[in-house]
């Protein structure tokens, strides 16, 4: 399609306006973090690195930190697992209800996270409660693990319609039982696509919040909720924001790597 020299500077300052507000503000939080002042002053006063020193000896932080890694590793664990198996069945296999299935996988992602947080911490406090089960840790695991499997389940089904089912065929014609086919063909070639999903998953996982309010319990305490926790303490403005930075790498980098995954597969196949 062509457009007019008019119509593409008019595209180009669109999208420079619309790149500027979702990162402006992340901006904002990077200089923040190297603010001398103990509030949240705007220009900075000055510039320091004082402030990720003590972040990093901070323990809350440092315990908050490693909750919120063991509550994302394991739901991505959960997710790979289930999402993969689901995936495989719904598109692999006709059944009855099987776009019934397919909806009902995809819902937890589409919902509000504070109705799915409400509907999980009824769920525990009626089901587990009984059980002597307390929120906490495995609840947490629990609420993050069912938005993580929409996105491995999205990922995987993807690369399993592009694949088809040729090369599974042909492998089974050539003597293959199913486990082989599955670890010398399907694996080998679902692997990156399993890999993106999985860092997606964590870093969805490892920055939610609005979930892990209703379903965490008094004790547990992530990386996203002692931030709010600490927002508006005296003294934590500058910690806070140098938290937030971090966060803004950490999230960086696992999605960076499952565009590059992704992007080198769809070249590939």
């Amino acid at each position: 399609m062509m457009l007019s020299k008019s119509a593409r500077i008019w595209l180009r300052l669109a999208m420079v306006a619309g790149l500027g507000v979702i990162y402006v503000p992340l901006l904002v939080v990077l200089i923040g973090s190297f603010n001398s002042s103990t509030t949240f002053s705007w220009p900075p006063s000055g510039l320091t690195g004082h402030w990720w020193s003590v972040t990093l000896h901070n323990t809350g932080v440092r315990s908050a930190l490693w909750t919120s890694v063991k509550a994302g590793l394991a739901a991505t664990a959960v997710a790979l697992l289930l999402g993969t198996m689901l995936a495989f069945a719904v598109q692999r296999y006709r059944f009855f209800g099987r776009g019934t299935v397919s909806l009902l996988v995809v819902l937890p992602i589409a919902l509000p996270g504070i109705v799915t947080g409400i509907a999980l911490n009824n769920a525990f406090r009626t089901v587990l409660d009984p059980l002597g089960i307390k929120l906490g840790l495995f609840t947490v695991i629990v609420g993050h693990a069912t938005f993580c499997i929409v996105v491995v389940f999205n990922n995987t089904q993807a690369r399993l319609r592009r694949l088809g089912a040729s090369m599974e065929e042909a492998s089974a014609d050539l003597g293959a039982d199913t486990f082989q086919t599955f670890r010398y063909v399907t694996f080998p070639l679902m692997r990156s696509a399993l890999l993106a999903g999985g860092l997606l998953a964590f870093a969805l996982s490892f920055d939610e919040i609005i979930v892990t309010t209703f379903t965490a319990g008094a004790g547990v305490e992530t990386l996203p909720i002692w931030i709010f926790n600490n927002l508006f303490r005296p003294g934590q403005a500058p910690v806070v924001n140098v938290v937030a930075a971090a966060l803004i790498v950490l999230s960086i980098v696992p999605i960076y790597l499952a565009q590059r995954l992704s992007g080198d597969d769809a070249k590939l196949i």
